[in-house]
């Protein structure tokens, strides 16, 4: 649900390759286009998706399916996914990544370094939807398909894929062939794939942070190498959860004080739809610093964070506040990741520079 209406779900690239590669199976075999196809997903339910733009060359068929990713927010909603299909001796199914697809650079991901950037699970569809057309004509021979997305290059910029090493197009996904509205799953995938990419590269100290005003910092003001840095937007404890199955040693978690603070008060998930508290926690700390109520009120009263950490460095009592505050962040982040690794955290604000550093395990 959002604003009080249902939201609508869509199919996975993975969903609508494995149409494409049935339709296109099945006109090859029969000679014959089908307008629907079905594909049954992970969770067992069937799916019928039109085919569109079919075409018989000598030896080959292609068909396309138009991906709709329904209400979620996706880049490649409405984009063609083509299979383009014929027959081989080798008696084996073969899939391979045309224009608009990917190639993997970088170990750590799903798929091995140079094939082309389909994950497992939609492979397994692609293949055994052509299968089942196999074995509805009794063709034991070959088939070859590929799979290409025309202006996949171009939308592929706008996602993390050159980051995660796969250059030159999109990937084919989908663990469950649905694609859930506004679905955080889709995210927390990439961080994780960003984390077993830059584990895979031998980095010795993962640098985390939320966004880009933590790598900015981490670059201008401390120095470090951000290149390998994992941005985990507001997922701080699947980030934490993740690392905690990876043979992960020590890692550094640098991000601002507008979302840092909300870990003071063992809030991990730091989006202001899922809680905010940013001011009470800085009032409560404050007032354990010997703010008194007028002050109290003043900073209940701020909009920003910052507003809020000018009251409390003008009052004098910033190094209390962040001293008790850096306590309460060590103790949730030890709470959450149970000895599993090293954290180094730092709380910033541009106007101020560093106002926590520590360290827990």
């Amino acid at each position: 649900m959002k604003d009080m209406a249902t939201l609508r779900t869509g199919v996975t690239t993975g969903t609508c390759a494995a149409a494409a590669a049935k339709a296109a199976t099945v006109a090859l075999l029969s000679l014959k286009f089908p307008e629907i196809v079905e594909i049954v997903v992970k969770n067992g339910e069937s799916i019928k998706l039109e085919v569109i733009d079919s075409i018989q060359k000598e030896n080959e068929s292609i068909c396309a399916v138009i991906k709709d990713a329904g209400d979620d927010p996706d880049v490649t909603n409405g984009v063609k996914v083509f299979a383009t299909v014929w027959k081989t001796d080798e008696k084996s199914i073969e899939v391979d990544g045309g224009e608009g697809i990917g190639r993997v650079t970088k170990p750590g991901l799903k798929v091995q370094v140079g094939y082309a950037a389909i994950n497992p699970v939609p492979m397994e569809m692609i293949k055994t939807a052509i299968s089942e057309v196999c074995s509805l004509y009794s063709y034991e021979g070959g088939i070859k398909a590929v799979i290409s997305i025309p202006g996949g290059e171009e939308i592929a910029k706008k996602t993390m894929n050159a980051r995660l090493g796969i250059i030159g197009g999109l990937s084919i996904l989908g663990t469950s062939g649905i694609v859930e509205p506004m679905s955080e799953k889709a995210l927390i995938d990439t961080i994780k794939a960003d984390i077993d990419v830059n584990l895979a590269s031998g980095v010795e100290k993962l640098i985390v942070t939320p966004g880009n005003y933590g790598r900015d910092f981490a670059q201008n003001e401390l120095g470090l190498d951000i290149e390998e840095a994992v941005k985990c937007s507001n997922y701080v404890g699947e980030t934490l959860d993740y690392l905690a199955t990876k043979s992960v040693d020590r890692i550094m978690f640098i991000g601002h004080a507008g979302k840092l603070v909300k870990l003071a008060g063992g809030i991990m998930n730091t989006h202001s739809a899922i809680a905010d508290c940013r001011m009470e926690i800085l009032a409560s700390h404050s007032a354990l610093a010997g703010a008194n109520a007028d002050t109290i009120s003043r900073i209940m009263d701020c909009v920003s964070t910052q507003g809020a950490i000018e009251i409390i460095e003008e009052l004098g009592i910033g190094e209390a506040v962040w001293k008790t505050m850096g306590e309460k962040i060590g103790f949730y982040l030890r709470e959450r990741i149970k000895g599993s690794y090293i954290i180094e955290y730092i709380v910033f604000t541009q106007e101020n520079g560093i106002l926590i550093r520590g360290e827990t395990q």
